[in-house]
Order: C-alpha cells, then sequence, then structure tokens
C-alpha cells in the first residue's frame, strides 16, 4: 500500500530529540560545549512545541547526570543527558558509576570532535576539535554501560535512539551510551516521517521459574528461622508494598542490609532493623533479595548448615569483578512476580494459619517494639551539649513529615529516621559515588513538584557535589529543595576505615583524624550566593526551630534553604 505522507527533511538533531520524546523522555539535562551548535538549533525551532523534551541547561556535568538519576528514580522514566566529548564525558564518570551499580537507565549521550577537518558542514573549526578527540571515546565508559554507540548518519537518528532505549530499559536496567559527531547532527536526511512511534515494547520484569518456586516454597514450609536480608527492594513500583505482605503473612523477619530505597516501612513488625549480625548467625534459611552486599564475610558469617537463597534481577551482580557469597538456589526475577508466586503457593500449604508461623510473628513483633525503644532513647543530644547525628536524624523526620522525600547520602541514622510511605527515601548506591545528593534531590523535585523534598549529606559529600552548579540549578529551574548538611568537619568514612584495620596502630592517638580532617566553611552562604536560605546550627535546642525556619522557606517563600548543623561524630 502506497504512503501518501510527505517526505520531510530535518537535521539529526532534531530526529534525535523527536526520538527521545517519542520514547517518553521528558527531560533533556545538558552542559553544553561546540559540539552543540545543532542541538541548539533544533531547541531553537521547537520552542513551542512539545515534540522534543524539555531543555535542562546545567552548569556541571555531575549535576546533570544526578539530577535526571532522581528524576528515574521518582518516575521510573529514563531521561536524557548530554555532555561536551571527552572532557565533559570525564567530568560525568563519578555519578554514571553511581548509577549504573543502581541500575537506573539514563541515556548518555556526548559530541565527539567533528570527524572532518574540512568540508562538511559541522566540520572542524575550533583549535579544541584536534586536542580533544579520541581513538575510543566510548572506551573511558565501557566499563560502566550496558552498550555504546556512535552516530553515522541523520538517517539513523532514531534506530539509534530505539536501540538504546531497547538495551537501557531491558532488565537488569542500566545506562547507555550514544556519542554524536557534530556533522551527521547537522546533516539534513530525507526520511518518510509519519506520527507513529518508534519505540519497540520493553520486555516485562522476569519471573521465577515454577520449580524454583516449589523448592523454595518447600524451604520456607519447613524452615524454624527463616530470614530475608533486603537491600535494593523497591526500586519498581509495588515492591516495597509485596515485601511487606509476603512477611508479615508468613511472619518472616527482615533485616534491611544498607537500603538504597524504602523496602519495607519502619513500621512494620517483621522490621528488624538495618544490622544482620544478630539474626543471620541463627537462620536456618536466608533468603537474599536483591542485595549486592548482605553481610561482611570478615565480620558475620551465617550459619554452615543453612540454605542460602540469592533472589533478584541480577541475582549474581554479574558485573561485579568477585562476589563470592553462597547459593543454594538462585532466582532471577522480580521481586514483586517472585513474591506473589511465593505467596499463593505457600498458601496452598496453608502456612500462614500454623501455629509455628503465628509464634513467630509473636517474637518478632515482640523483638521489634524492643528494638524501637532503643533507638528512640539514643536519639538524643550528647552529654556534652553537641548535636549528636541520632538526634539530628530524629529531628529531621518529625520536621518533615512523613511524605517528604529524603536523599540520603550516608550520614542520616536509618534507626532514628523512620519512613513509611514506598518512594519517599533514596540513598546512594553501592558504588559510593560522592557528590551524588544534592543534584538528584533536585531531579527528584522536578519529577514531584508538590514534594517536600530533602536532600541529606555530609560536609565531604555536599563539596563533592559542586554545590555551586546545584544551587544555581536550583534558582534558575525553580526547584526548591532542603539541604541538611552534617558537618562534622572530616571524612567520616576514610577515619572509620582507618580505624577499622589501626585502631592500636599509629593514628590511635589522633582518634582517626590524621589526614581526614576538613576545615569548617560556611556552607549556608552559599545557598544565600543563589537567593536560598542558609543558616548554621550548633545549638540543640535550636534545631527544631532552625528546620522550621528552613522549610517555611522552601514551602512558603519558594526558595531553597541549606542548614550547617554542625554535629561532631
Amino acid at each position: 500500500m502506497k504512503s501518501n505522507a510527505k517526505p520531510a527533511v530535518r537535521s539529526g538533531a532534531e530526529r534525535l530529540l523527536s526520538s527521545l520524546a517519542e520514547h517518553g523522555v521528558d527531560y533533556f539535562f545538558f552542559n553544553p560545549g561546540t559540539d552543540f551548535a545543532p542541538i541548539i538549533e533544533a531547541f531553537a525551532g521547537n520552542r513551542d512545541s512539545n515534540a522534543m523534551p524539555r531543555p535542562m541547561l546545567m552548569m556541571h556535568e555531575n549535576t546533570a547526570v544526578t539530577m535526571a538519576h532522581g528524576v528515574t528514580l521518582a518516575t521510573g522514566k529514563p531521561q536524557a543527558v548530554m555532555v561536551h566529548t571527552s572532557v565533559g564525558t570525564g567530568n560525568t564518570l563519578n555519578a554514571l558509576i553511581n548509577v549504573s551499580r543502581d541500575r537506573t537507565p539514563p541515556v548518555l549521550m556526548a559530541g565527539r570532535s567533528p570527524l572532518y577537518e574540512q568540508g562538511p558542514h559541522g566540520a572542524r573549526n575550533g583549535h579544541i576539535h584536534w586536542g580533544q578527540e579520541m581513538y575510543d571515546q566510548g572506551g573511558m565508559v565501557r566499563e560502566w554501560v550496558k552498550w555504546d554507540y556512535e552516530l553515522r548518519s541523520p538517517d539513523q537518528a532514531e534506530a539509534v535512539v530505539t536501540r538504546g532505549m531497547e538495551l537501557a530499559t531491558t532488565s537488569p536496567q542500566g545506562p547507555v551510551y550514544i556519542t554524536l559527531p557534530r556533522e551527521p547532527l547537522a546533516a539534513k536526511g530525507e526520511e518518510v516521517y509519519t506520527p507513529s512511534p518508534h519505540p519497540r515494547p520493553i520486555s516485562d520484569v522476569p519471573g521465577p521459574s515454577p520449580e524454583a518456586v516449589r523448592k523454595l516454597a518447600d524451604w520456607i514450609a519447613s524452615a524454624k528461622s527463616p530470614l530475608i536480608i533486603a537491600t535494593c527492594v523497591g526500586r519498581r513500583p509495588g515492591e516495597a508494598e509485596a515485601l511487606q505482605a509476603f512477611a508479615e503473612r508468613f511472619a518472616i523477619p527482615v533485616v534491611l542490609a544498607g537500603p538504597h530505597y524504602m523496602c519495607l516501612p519502619w513500621s512494620s513488625p517483621m522490621h528488624q532493623g538495618f544490622q544482620v549480625g544478630p539474626l543471620l548467625p541463627e537462620a536456618d534459611l536466608v533468603m537474599i533479595i536483591e542485595a549486592d552486599v548482605p553481610w561482611a564475610p570478615n565480620v558475620v558469617a551465617p550459619n554452615p548448615n543453612a540454605r542460602i537463597v540469592q533472589m533478584g534481577e541480577d541475582p549474581i551482580c554479574a558485573r561485579y569483578p568477585m562476589r563470592s557469597f553462597p547459593s543454594d538456589l538462585t532466582i532471577t526475577a522480580g521481586t514483586k512476580p517472585a513474591l506473589e508466586e511465593l505467596t499463593a503457593a505457600l498458601d496452598e500449604k496453608g502456612l500462614a494459619k500454623k501455629k509455628a508461623v503465628t509464634d513467630r510473628a509473636k517474637k518478632y513483633a515482640k523483638r521489634h517494639a524492643e528494638i524501637r525503644k532503643e533507638w528512640r532513647a539514643r536519639a538524643e543530644p550528647y552529654d556534652n551539649g553537641a548535636i549528636s547525628p541520632e538526634y539530628l536524624s530524629r529531628c529531621i523526620v518529625e520536621a518533615v513529615g512523613d511524605d517528604a522525600v529524603i536523599v540520603n547520602e550516608y550520614p542520616l541514622r536509618h534507626e532514628y529516621a523512620p519512613r513509611k510511605e514506598p518512594g519517599t527515601y533514596f540513598s546512594l548506591g553501592s558504588a559510593g559515588g560522592l557528590g551524588w545528593a544534592v543534584g538528584t534531590a533536585l531531579g527528584v523535585k522536578l519529577a514531584r513538584p508538590e514534594r517536600l523534598v530533602v536532600a541529606v549529606a555530609g560536609d565531604g559529600a555536599y563539596v563533592f557535589a559542586n554545590p555551586t552548579a546545584c544551587h544555581w540549578a536550583s534558582q534558575v529551574h525553580k526547584l526548591p529543595i532542603l539541604t541538611i548538611v552534617f558537618n562534622n568537619a572530616l571524612y567520616g568514612a576514610v577515619r572509620g576505615a582507618t580505624l577499622s584495620m589501626y585502631d592500636g596502630g599509629n593514628t590511635r592517638d589522633t582518634k582517626g583524624r590524621f589526614l581526614a580532617e576538613l576545615p569548617s566553611t560556611d556552607y549556608e552562604k552559599l545557598v544565600e550566593a543563589n537567593g536560598g536560605y542558609g543558616e548554621r546550627v550548633e545549638d540543640p535546642a535550636e534545631l527544631p526551630k532552625a528546620l522550621k525556619r528552613a522549610i517555611k522557606a522552601v514551602q512558603e517563600e519558594g526558595r531553597q534553604a541549606l542548614l550547617n548543623v554542625v554535629t561532631p561524630y
């Protein structure tokens, strides 16, 4: 059948941006350079159109990637980032490593030096076009992306975007990288263009095999002391609810090992805290659900007779060079479908009504109440009158409420900061690339403008975030968030690691502060430079009042705010 569609002539840049929009990309985060001229021209010609993602100018590449990360955490939808050639790509690596280990699917793009020294439109016309060229620009990121490719023709733009999105969003999800020379971006390509979408369907989250479900159901039914360890449950919608329903129905205690999401409401009676040490040695069945490091073998180990099950979309963490946790049963499956099928299998056995289960429910409900009481007792200022991180954590959650979204880059103490609702807590992933929280919180705010969004970071992590770029983005794009700096004037992780190895060594006399100390900067002044509200807090009695003032600035005045809280730990 002959098409009556009229041929359209559009540049590679126009076709690339339109294809991103057709794939559901809402935002195009970018830090531009000389390679961006065709992109800027394309946006300029479509300023009043919804046919392209919304352009979001950033002052630094780290902010661009972390904001895209935040939007995806809040919505589940991949976003696009473009940076300047090789040098801009280099500046994304820290944030790219985080999204890779967090299995988040941004489409990262970068220009590359123009292909031609003379001739085509877009050929080299600047000194840097020689110095920035690499033999293999994609090789710089290949360790951390699922796929990389270079655009070669404007007529290829839709196919390249489609392939990248397809790979990024297929389980296990992850970033992809596309390099964009100026010549194919600027070139015009003839196409028969229709508004029909190019995207291919995203594959479903994998479900468990029937054999695996039957075997695990038998093991759960016969276990006397089962245990669930989770870290990344809650990445996808419905997972936290599924874990809560499953754990409570069959009275299986859950320990959250460094949770990156709101995996399980803190109020659930099966929530048994954040330390695996007390329960792991007594467990006869250990279900590791979406946890890359369920325990540190050098510190604690499971019962040698326990059955170990590893379950997740990538249960063996295939991209980790070394990981030796045992497994008697490995299940590649999404959390929600796996737990729903296990529930059906266990209901056929009538497990929920058996006395062993009801007795276990009482035991762990009592333990839950006891540890919560202990946590509350410890969430107080230090005896010397200084603000403790436990007290600060408690005051934060009491001030911001259950609906606020907290983005935590390490210092918030989980025990003293209860969260109830899925999607209200995100934490830095296992890669630990610092400078994540503030930009990610801005991305969450962009996706959820009605929510109070709180970024929590140590003073070192805050500096790593390129705070000037973040506060600029907050002001320019009208994204008021509350940033809280836990200011202990040192790199706490460095001190902790040193003392864990050399507690009786040369650094003992310095209490681990040697070569880990940071100057106590007036961080509150940085937010003021971009029209925000800043305050330094040292008095525990003043902390709740300061939090109220900062929240008022954000919610009632529409200004970003920062509290520089001095807390020696």
